[in-house]
């Protein structure tokens, strides 16, 4: 019997451009751990519905969420992706090219996020849309920029809510288990926010700033 995430998939066709991305991602030896499909088509869809054309992305990996958020960009937007290791930062930036969004289109910034986090707020740069999915101890304050940053109205997801079942279980209490409980506790609490969790595939946390 399918449970609701595979009946989901299977009235969908994943597009050839992404299960390429899933490859090469396989293929370089980097971790597998892309958005799943159903999440990915729901940042596109979220994305053009809000009309966003400023997007923070924090953690690159292969490009697979950011090709999802880009395709529902606002003509003329652009798509800020923060990513700490070089090498998936220019396997995400050729893939993002092999969709159609080049240099004008995708800015890449290497190195810790919190840094480059720093630098931004520091050049007055804000956003409309920030999707995180970078490492977990880092949530909270991943989320706490992301409000500074934002400008009013603009969306914040946050995936892999529920790393695999961890947060759910209350004997495990390891740091990135504690860090995801404090985020879903901020975004659900924070009066700066109007907030729900979708619990399909690994969970995904969704926000709208005041």
């Amino acid at each position: 019997m399918l449970n609701q995430e595979e009946y989901s998939e299977q009235l969908y066709t994943e597009d050839q451009l992404l299960l390429d991305v899933k490859t090469a991602i396989v293929a370089a030896g980097m971790p597998e751990v892309s958005i799943a499909p159903g999440y990915g088509r729901l940042l596109g869809m979220l994305v053009s519905l809000s009309r966003s054309s400023r997007i923070l992305e924090i953690g690159a990996l292969g490009g697979y969420s950011g090709i999802c958020l880009s395709r529902g960009l606002a003509p003329g937007g652009k798509l800020t992706s923060l990513e700490l290791k070089a090498e998936y930062a220019e396997l995400a930036r050729g893939h993002l090219e092999q969709a159609g969004f080049g240099a004008e289109a995708v800015e890449y910034r290497v190195g810790p996020a919190l840094d480059s986090l720093k630098q931004l707020e520091a050049e007055g740069a804000s956003f409309d849309f920030f999707f995180i999915d970078a490492d977990k101890e880092n949530y909270p304050n991943y989320l706490e920029y992301a409000i500074r940053l934002a400008q009013p109205g603009a969306i914040i997801a946050g995936d892999n809510i529920f790393l695999r079942g961890r947060t759910l279980n209350t004997e495990k209490n390891g740091p990135a288990v504690q860090a995801m409980r404090r985020f879903n506790e901020m975004i659900a609490s924070d009066d700066r926010l109007t907030s729900t969790l979708l619990p399909a595939y690994d969970g995904l946390a969704l926000a709208v700033v005041k």
